[in-house]
């Protein structure tokens, strides 16, 4: 208990607020380089995914390769490229973290493809439209939210592993960990731990509210529906039970 107060002092000290290496400083980096790998993860991994769910081929490779990156160890990873590139920047864990965050993202966009029921697909086809049209009108705005689904999960991922990337002479929340760590500061420590953790959570509830967001008025509209004739065959069952009886 002294240890988490200690923290949350060491967090509400004017002192840690101000310059190049105080919390919001630190914070906006981290942000930053967050949003770069997920970008870059989203470029490479939508495409392929979506081509994936779309066609329903190649989904056993996808799924193989997936496992794979995500058994890679995140920190290791980092160390190596930044070896073998002697390379000291954000260049090596930006590689790294991208990798971590590419599985998820991937899983998100081919499976919410494969989830879409057929017949609307069907129908679209029916009406004469193109394989893109059925892709861009039809499957990808009813698999939409699992697509979020996958980036959200690739956004917490990456949030809370940007944090060892602080192993090296770059910014972000990680170096009050790594800082901490060098001078036995556990304050420091617990409080950038416990600033990783807010940041994933709101992270993580905008992302829960853009993924109710997106989800089609239609396919709202027909739940609402569906909702309605459940109770209302519910209750007119009853009495038909009871004459019965």
């Amino acid at each position: 208990m002294t240890d988490i107060v200690a923290a949350f002092g060491w967090i509400f000290d004017p002192a840690n607020w101000v310059g190049a290496g105080g919390i919001p400083a630190r914070t906006i980096e981290h942000i930053l380089y967050s949003l770069l790998t997920l970008l870059l993860a989203a470029a490479i991994a939508l495409p392929i995914g979506f081509a994936i769910g779309h066609t329903g081929k190649l989904r056993g490779l996808a799924v193989g390769v997936s496992g794979a990156l995500r058994a890679l160890p995140t920190l290791g990873l980092v160390i190596y490229l930044a070896l073998i590139t002697a390379n000291l920047s954000i260049v090596p864990p930006l590689i790294a973290l991208t990798i971590l965050a590419i599985p998820p993202v991937l899983a998100g966009a081919y499976s919410g493809l494969e989830s879409v029921d057929r017949a609307p697909i069907d129908a679209a086809r029916a009406i004469g439209m193109t394989g893109w049209q059925v892709f861009a009108k039809v499957e990808l705005p009813l698999a939409l939210p699992l697509v979020i689904g996958g980036i959200r999960s690739g956004a917490l991922q990456v949030i809370a592993t940007w944090t060892v990337a602080a192993i090296l002479p770059v910014g972000g929340l990680g170096r009050f960990l790594i800082d901490g760590i060098a001078v036995q500061n556990y304050p420091e420590m617990l409080g950038g731990s416990i600033i990783v953790i807010a940041l994933a959570l709101v992270s993580d509830g905008l992302f829960a509210i853009v993924q109710r967001l997106v989800v089609p008025r239609g396919v709202i509209a027909g739940r609402v529906r569906d909702d309605g004739a459940g109770r209302g065959r519910t209750h007119t069952a009853a009495p038909e039970t009871a004459t019965t009886s």
